[in-house]
C-alpha cells in the first residue's frame, strides 16, 4: 500500500507553484520556448534513467544535467536575479493577504480616490496624448528601482501635472529618458532603461516601448508610455505590453501599484 500523505500533498503543491512560477518568469522574458525545452530534457532524462534504466544513456545525461545547472544560471542570469529581488522585497505578509482576498479591486478603488497623484499623473498623460509628446513614466511598486534613479538626474519633488509636462517638452534635456515616481514622489528624470529583445514587438513601436516592456519583465513596475507619433497611451507590466489604453484602464494600473 502507497504510504500518500498530507507532506506528500504540500511536496505536489510546492512543485506544482514553482513550475508555474518558472513558466510565468519564461513567458514574461519572451523564453518560453527554452523552458518548453527544458521540460522536454527532464522527462527525457527521467525515462532514460528512471524507466527504461539505459546505463549509457543515463551517464550521458547525468553529465549534461551536471553541466546543465551552471549553463541555465548563466543563461537566464536576469531571471534569476528578478526572482530573488521579488522575494526580497516582500518584506510584508500583506502581499499574501491580498493575493488570496478576492476583495484586493475595491480596496484599490478606494485607495486610488484618497490618492490625489493617480489623477495627475493620468491628466498629465492625457494632455501630452492630445499634444503628441512622447513620454515615459516608470511607477515603482514593491520591487526597488534604485539602480534607474541612479542612471538619471534626481528630483524628489511631489507630483503636480505641469512638471510631468514640463519634465517630457520637447525642448527638456530630460524628455528622452524615463521618469521614476516612487511614493506619490518623482524621484528621478532622464533615466536609462534596459531594453526589451522580445521579437514579437510591432515594428511600428519605437524605443521608448521596448524600454518600457524591458523594465516590465525585470521589475514589478508598471511603465506608461505616450507615443510621440499618434499620441496613443500604452502600459506595459509583467511583460505584457497594452497599446491604446483608454484613461479609466489607467487610471485603474496606476492606483493598483501606487
Amino acid at each position: 500500500m502507497i504510504d500518500f500523505g498530507i507532506k506528500d500533498i504540500i511536496d505536489i503543491v510546492c512543485v506544482a507553484l514553482l513550475l508555474y512560477y518558472v513558466y510565468k518568469l519564461m513567458k514574461e522574458s519572451g523564453s518560453l520556448n527554452i523552458f518548453y525545452g527544458i521540460l522536454v530534457f527532464m522527462v527525457a532524462w527521467i525515462l532514460v534513467s528512471q524507466v527504461f534504466e539505459m546505463k549509457l544513456l543515463r551517464s550521458i545525461f547525468d553529465k549534461l544535467m551536471s553541466v546543465g545547472v551552471l549553463a541555465l544560471i548563466i543563461l537566464f542570469q536576469e531571471e534569476i536575479r528578478r526572482f530573488f529581488l521579488t522575494l526580497g522585497s516582500q518584506r510584508k505578509l500583506g502581499f499574501i493577504i491580498r493575493f488570496f482576498i478576492k476583495s484586493n479591486r475595491r480596496r484599490t478603488r478606494n485607495r486610488h480616490e484618497e490618492n490625489p497623484a493617480v489623477m495627475k499623473i493620468v491628466r498629465a498623460c492625457e494632455q501630452m496624448s492630445k499634444n503628441k509628446v512622447g513620454a515615459l513614466i516608470i511607477i515603482e511598486h514593491n520591487m526597488s528601482l534604485t539602480d534607474i534613479v541612479n542612471s538619471g538626474e534626481k528630483v524628489d519633488a511631489i507630483i503636480s501635472t505641469p512638471l510631468i509636462q514640463n519634465i517630457f517638452f520637447k525642448n527638456s534635456p530630460l524628455h528622452d529618458g524615463a521618469m521614476i515616481v516612487s511614493r506619490d514622489r518623482i524621484t528621478a528624470a532622464g533615466c536609462i532603461l534596459p531594453v526589451s529583445h522580445d521579437m514579437n514587438i510591432p515594428k511600428g513601436l519605437g524605443l521608448r516601448h521596448r524600454a518600457a516592456l524591458g523594465i516590465s519583465q525585470q521589475s514589478d513596475a508598471l511603465a506608461v508610455v505616450v507615443s510621440e507619433e499618434n499620441g496613443a497611451i500604452s502600459t506595459a507590466r509583467r511583460g505584457e505590453l497594452l497599446h491604446r489604453v483608454a484613461s479609466e484602464d489607467l487610471e485603474r494600473q496606476i492606483a493598483e501599484v501606487m
